[in-house]
C-alpha cells in the first residue's frame, strides 16, 4: 500500500493561503494530472472548494464535517465521496487500490503524516505568501529518492525511511 503526500511547495513550506495555493505552474498541474489519474485523491474541503471542480479520471474523496453539504459529480467523468473523516477516507480509499495520493490542504497532511510512504512534490525555488505550510520533511524520516530540476523549481519524491525495510 502506498499513500503519497502530493503538493506544489514553496522554499518556505508555504502550500497556500487558505483559499489557493500561491504557484500556478503548467508543467506541475500536467504532471500531477498524469501522476494521479486512476487513482483515489483524499483532500479537505477548502482545497476541494480551490479546485473548483471534480477532477476527471481519478475518484476524489473530500473530507469535510458536513458531507452532506457537498454536491457530488453526476456527469459521469469524474466519481466523488464525501466523508466525515481522514479515517474514512483512508478506508474507503484502501478498498479502491493500493495507490493513494493526498492532495491537500495542510489540515489533511498533518492529520495523514504519520500514514504517509512517499512524498512527490513540486519544490519552488521562491518563497510565497500564504498561511498554510506543508510538514517540515526531515532527514531522519524522509529520504529522497529522486530530484528533476527544471527552471525556478524541481518535482522531488521522498520516501518514508522506515518504509525502506517494509
Amino acid at each position: 500500500m502506498r499513500i503519497i503526500g502530493i503538493a506544489i511547495v514553496g522554499s518556505n513550506g508555504v502550500i497556500g493561503d487558505g483559499e489557493r495555493q500561491p504557484f500556478e505552474i503548467a508543467e506541475d498541474w500536467a504532471r500531477y494530472k498524469r501522476v494521479t489519474h486512476g487513482h483515489p485523491m483524499i483532500m479537505g474541503r477548502g482545497t476541494h472548494d480551490a479546485i473548483g471542480r471534480w477532477l476527471p479520471g481519478r475518484t476524489t474523496i473530500v473530507v469535510t464535517s458536513d458531507p452532506a453539504r457537498i454536491a457530488l459529480p453526476g456527469d459521469g467523468r469524474a466519481i466523488g465521496y464525501a466523508v466525515a473523516s481522514l479515517d474514512g477516507a483512508l478506508e474507503l480509499a484502501r478498498s479502491l487500490d493500493d495507490e493513494i495520493y493526498i492532495a491537500g490542504g495542510g489540515t489533511i497532511y498533518r492529520q495523514a503524516w504519520p500514514e504517509l510512504t512517499e512524498l512527490d512534490l513540486t519544490e519552488v525555488d521562491a518563497e510565497a505568501d500564504g498561511t498554510v505550510f506543508f510538514p517540515p520533511i526531515h532527514p531522519a524520516e524522509w529520504r529522497e529518492v529522486s530530484r528533476e530540476p527544471r527552471d525556478g523549481f524541481a518535482f522531488v519524491r521522498y520516501r518514508r525511511r522506515d518504509a525502506d525495510s517494509a
